[in-house]
């Protein structure tokens, strides 16, 4: 019989692709409620409300911590989507604290994930810029302008790698748009203030 090494194998085959399978399931249904919990991170932290931040970007967490346990090498980048969110939310928790953002070492997640999270932070960055100006906080604005601006010059030569962190030439090509509108908003805003402030001082 010249296929009894072949059934053999295929069995052993058949076993192993079948528990991937169901990895991959798992970790697909389950990841889907670390994005639900960044995303409401995120949602609290532009609202003020950073307790409510830190605690869902916590349960997040704990849940990829859980099921970073279960990943198997071929699965690792279905943890890269779950990972992002959580770095984006972590680093605008981080800079409206007025805090350093944490390296991706003390995240613990993946390098293509820290670096589409962070890309991911300066459409955040953006938002609270805006609504910092709304509130007349220019110098908060300012603030978080300058380090919208910065992050993403330290990201713009990630560029290249772009084989191999999928988007992050378009992400990056997408900030610059977001940053050049930033400054344009910030620059027409201090105008604004200025010529409010010399009117107020010739009527005085």
């Amino acid at each position: 019989m010249t296929l009894k090494n072949v059934k053999i194998s295929l069995n052993k085959i058949a076993k192993s692709l079948e528990r991937l399978q169901d990895d991959r399931e798992f970790l697909l249904k389950n990841s889907r409620e670390i994005i639900v919990l960044c995303s409401r991170s995120i949602i609290a932290t532009h609202k003020g409300d950073l307790k409510i931040g830190k605690k869902n970007a916590q349960q997040a967490e704990v849940l990829l911590k859980k099921y970073r346990k279960k990943l198997n090498v071929n699965l690792k980048r279905y943890l890269v989507t779950p990972e992002q969110e959580f770095v984006e939310a972590i680093a605008l928790i981080a800079i409206a604290e007025k805090k350093e953002i944490p390296s991706s070492q003390k995240l613990a997640v993946m390098p293509e994930s820290y670096v589409l999270g962070l890309l991911d932070c300066i459409g955040e960055l953006k938002r609270m810029v805006f609504d910092k100006l709304r509130n007349n906080e220019i110098k908060e604005s300012v603030r978080v302008f300058n380090i919208m601006e910065n992050l993403y010059l330290q990201l713009y030569t990630f560029s290249m790698y772009d084989k191999v962190v999928k988007e992050a030439r378009r992400k990056i090509d997408v900030n610059r748009i977001l940053v050049e509108d930033v400054r344009s908003a910030i620059t027409e805003e201090k105008r604004r203030s200025e010529m409010i402030e010399t009117l107020q001082s010739l009527g005085k």
